[in-house]
């Protein structure tokens, strides 16, 4: 693959992309990037002072973007349904969804709905997100879903028998175990919709060690330092970082199926190119088995009958 860069970014004139997380970071530099290339833009935020701040500030840099803001709380199942709902009734198309936001290393917390925040946020939202709009996606061109995960979900393993970590709890676990649920979760998407005939591709991202606000906003005490350090010294910027979900959402010669990552050493920096998920990240019963545990706890079930 080439050192792609932004500049690589096909015309995206009539083209609609759902971008969660859009207000900060990934999402926002993500946002920029789409939109200057001709794409229209639904922000999905979860706080709306932030969002309506980040749209002046994409608006006064592009006066003529096809913006809008959406109010999107992950974590909260009953705004996923409440947001998807509203896309549809107003007829809006969707063709591209990139599932971005997150949270990282927080102290433990429960959801409005009982589960794990990280699990809630990362996993179980974008789950449900992509659930209830794969219907619209279907009937787009050169549809996709970019999910975007983290080297961290090497670390990671899905502990069935805690999942929301009520009897053990590390920040930094959880956080790989939802990184490593969205690694299984994209691929058992592209298994599901290949098998069914489904014209919709699901590709993985990961920015490498980027320097967001994620780092910061999540982690507290000496860890919460440390991130902040590591963000000033180690980490490249956040616009190197986005290179690879925007390859994953719009580069002609991205394929359902594909791992999107930094080509530099260890998978931390540099441009996109395809990388390989973990052992776990490919384990097809364990894949399975998320799945199916993910609609119970959702109530979301994948439309996935044939076209």
């Amino acid at each position: 693959m080439e050192r792609w860069t932004a500049d690589n970014i096909p015309d995206q004139a009539g083209r609609t992309f759902v971008v969660t997380g859009a207000n900060s970071g990934l999402g926002l530099e993500t946002t920029r990037e789409l939109v200057r290339r001709g794409a229209k833009v639904i922000m999905a935020v979860r706080d709306p002072g932030r969002g309506r701040k980040a749209l002046d500030e994409l608006s006064a840099e592009q006066p003529k973007g096809a913006l809008e803001l959406r109010p999107l709380d992950l974590s909260d199942l009953d705004s996923v349904r409440s947001f998807a709902e509203a896309v549809i009734a107003d007829g809006t198309p969707v063709d591209v969804l990139v599932n971005n936001a997150g949270v990282m290393m927080c102290p433990r917390t429960s959801t409005k709905q009982g589960f794990e925040l990280q699990f809630a946020t990362n996993h179980l939202g974008h789950f449900a997100l992509t659930g209830l709009l794969l219907g619209t996606l279907r009937a787009a061109r050169d549809a996709r879903v970019v999910t975007v995960s983290s080297g961290l979900h090497r670390r990671g393993v899905i502990d069935f028998d805690d999942i929301n970590g009520e009897r053990k709890y590390s920040p930094s676990g959880a956080y790989a175990q939802s990184k490593l649920a969205n690694v299984l979760f994209a691929l058992e998407l592209d298994r599901r919709v290949r098998a069914a005939g489904i014209p919709v591709k699901s590709i993985l991202a990961h920015p490498g060690y980027s320097a967001t606000n994620l780092q910061s906003s999540g982690p507290t005490g000496l860890l919460n330092l440390l991130m902040k350090i590591s963000n000033r010294l180690v980490a490249q910027d956040v616009r190197m970082g986005a290179l690879n979900q925007l390859y994953a959402a719009t580069d002609p010669n991205a394929a359902t199926g594909q791992f999107i990552g930094p080509d530099g050493r260890g998978e931390s920096k540099g441009h996109p190119t395809l990388v390989r998920p973990s052992e776990a990240g490919q384990d097809v019963e364990v894949a399975r088995r998320l799945w199916d545990l993910s609609e119970r706890l959702t109530g979301v079930r994948f439309d996935l009958a044939g076209d």
